[in-house]
């Protein structure tokens, strides 16, 4: 069975109830978690902790989750329980756990999809599944726009020459390298944390942060090994040895307390010569900007401001602009949100597919003053 097989048969599971789809082969094994057909979580036997603590820091960093896994009944479904209590007691947002999860399927669709033939073998449960995960769980729609995603990467990485390579590998600076023209700083070459890990942290695709590694392999001064796992907390032990990344770069613009009735307008895009534009037409007239360079590590920027409008690339790092907008449409947040789309690539069929995934509006790239203005005027009053 291959993914795109795998997903379009995904619903045929809901009839078996929930349960652990298993997909392995001699490389690799995952666990997909389902419930009613959709899917909560998958488990890598590799790095599971790992995962969750990556994937928490990326879309609820102030959440100290460990501080609760010592509460846990046992931790044979912990990861269950980290949902249900991260929601119940309102440390993650609807939207966060979704945004959790979803990085979580990527890697895990991402380190699946070079191959094309995986055994599967379905356990069904009979766990008790809470509200709260059945709500946050994948549809298969939504499985089907990460796995797009997914590929993409995983097309570029090949691409670039990397398939040879694994992203839960940890590179680490030999000794006596010359470490003066790293592309990366030192503190991420400490052998403690996996190229996954220092993708997040500096908000970079992985494609981009591996590549720019390999030279400086194959000159002898980097290695890339493998690391263990991060260990789950003990109720004697809430603190474990967890990699922490001092000096995070700070957002490129800050916002101010937003006055009564002054419209915010989200800045999807990567560029900051665009963003800046923007900046310096709609500030004057009255709006003011969030910047989101990275979509999947912005959204829950975008739940904590809540913009009036959302201004909206198509080409981002490590993601399609038309799926950001089916995702956001299929949000109930931002169903009813005006979404433009900011592109270079003005055509007709491009503006059909905009209004397809649910696009209010469209403009060429970079936009006019005028037209700009005329646009959220349009929308916003």
């Amino acid at each position: 069975m291959n993914l795109t097989r795998l997903i379009q048969e995904l619903n045929n599971f809901s009839k078996h109830g929930n349960g652990e789809l298993i997909l392995q082969n001699a490389q690799t094994v995952w666990t997909l978690y389902l419930v009613r057909g959709q899917l909560l979580y998958p488990k890598s036997k590799h790095h599971p902790v790992r995962r969750w603590n990556r994937a928490i820091r990326q879309h609820r960093a102030n959440w100290n989750w460990r501080d609760d896994y010592s509460q846990f009944s046992d931790n044979h479904s912990w990861e269950c329980q980290l949902i249900d209590r991260g929601l119940s007691k309102k440390q993650l947002s609807l939207i966060q756990a979704k945004l959790v999860i979803r990085s979580l399927v990527q890697e895990c669709l991402f380190e699946l999809s070079p191959y094309p033939d995986l055994n599967s073998d379905w356990k069904p449960t009979q766990t008790a599944i809470s509200t709260f995960c059945k709500v946050v769980a994948l549809s298969t729609n939504e499985i089907q726009t990460i796995l797009g995603t997914a590929m993409q990467m995983q097309q570029q990485w090949q691409a670039a020459g990397l398939s040879h390579l694994s992203p839960t590998l940890a590179p680490i600076l030999q000794e006596g390298a010359d470490n003066s023209e790293l592309p990366i700083e030192n503190k991420y070459l400490n052998g403690k944390l996996t190229l996954w890990d220092i993708a997040v942290e500096l908000n970079k695709s992985i494609v981009d942060v591996t590549q720019s590694l390999t030279d400086w392999v194959k000159q002898g001064m980097l290695k890339f090994k493998d690391i263990r796992d991060l260990a789950l907390p003990t109720s004697n032990d809430n603190v474990v040895d967890t990699p922490v990344v001092a000096d995070r770069k700070p957002p490129e613009f800050k916002l101010t307390p937003l006055k009564n009735k002054t419209p915010l307008i989200a800045c999807i895009d990567d560029s900051p010569v665009l963003t800046l534009t923007l900046r310096k037409i709609l500030v004057p007239n009255g709006y003011q900007v969030l910047s989101i360079p990275e979509p999947m590590r912005g959204f829950s920027q975008l739940i904590e401001y809540k913009p009036d409008l959302i201004l909206l690339d198509l080409l981002l790092p490590n993601a399609d602009g038309y799926s950001i907008c089916k995702f956001l449409r299929e949000t109930p947040v931002f169903k009813k949100i005006p979404i433009i789309i900011l592109t270079a690539k003005n055509t007709s069929i491009d503006r059909t597919r905009a209004q397809l995934v649910g696009a209010t509006g469209f403009l060429a790239k970079p936009p006019q003053p005028q037209e700009l203005l005329d646009m959220v005027q349009k929308h916003l009053g």
